[in-house]
């Protein structure tokens, strides 16, 4: 029998099969997954500029994902897309479904291919009816996920407030690897929980390119955020006293 033949980027079949990761949104319609799509593709190097789903409507760049004549007309998604990059050695594969419940028997047919998912949140609206019903397919099939809570440059939940209602709405144990700095509505950035750093980003027009980030310590974020950053050291206190962090098995189990 011949060897099994060597993959472009080098090395075996099992190799190249190790280093690539397939995963899923899911998320309730409105709640912005065409744009973290665009915005994945636009972090992990794919694309220079985020297209975004009213872009052909307004003369500007439409979302990748979207490509047929009526998804740019009317800034939604029809069909299944599966959009690959590169990240950090790592090949990931994205599935990219409708998210109108009418197509929802595609989103829980990619569910099937998936390693994991993102499940994406609206953060003033939360977990919704169509996130809750791909939520216990993923469930049921114990696929792991990390929630996104997207929107937070907008007023909605306080981000305490907001674990409390996964927790209660899914009987799941959220656990912080992230946590926003700046009320709803007034976004500054996050903080890495493992390193403590902090990570503040500085916006541009319509989030089209990268947002430049800069790295802050404690000290100096706490005097350029001022209130902003004494809410949420005092959060991430709280966090740490009252919630354990992320345990790597249960997360596999999709239990946190």
């Amino acid at each position: 029998m011949p060897a099994p033949a060597m993959a472009a980027g080098g090395g075996g079949v099992a190799e190249q099969a190790a280093r690539r990761r397939t995963f899923a949104i899911i998320s309730h319609p409105d709640a912005g997954k065409t744009t973290l799509t665009e915005k994945l593709l636009l972090y992990g190097g794919a694309v220079a500029e985020a297209g975004s789903v009213d872009g052909a409507r307004r003369g500007r760049r439409a979302s990748r994902s979207d490509w047929m004549a009526i998804e740019r007309q009317r800034g939604i998604s029809v069909t299944s897309t599966a959009l690959r990059f590169e990240y950090g050695g790592t090949v990931l594969n994205l599935l990219d479904t409708p998210g109108h419940r009418d197509f929802s028997e595609d989103t829980l047919r990619v569910l099937a291919a998936a390693d994991s998912a993102v499940m994406l949140l609206d953060a003033a609206r939360g977990v919704e009816a169509q996130t809750l019903r791909l939520f216990e397919v993923a469930r049921a099939r114990q696929i792991p996920l990390i929630t996104f809570v997207n929107k937070y440059d907008r007023p909605g939940m306080e981000p305490l407030a907001m674990l409390d209602h996964i927790e209660s709405t899914l009987e799941l144990e959220p656990r912080a690897v992230s946590w926003p700095v700046g009320l709803p509505g007034d976004f500054r950035g996050v903080v890495d929980r493992a390193s403590g750093a902090f990570h503040r980003f500085t916006r541009t027009a319509r989030g089209a390119t990268r947002a430049p980030e800069e790295l802050i310590d404690a000290e100096r974020a706490a005097a350029v955020e001022g209130e902003a950053w004494t809410v949420a050291a005092e959060e991430l206190e709280l966090l740490d006293a009252v919630a354990g962090g992320l345990d790597a098995d249960a997360f596999a189990a999709g239990e946190q």
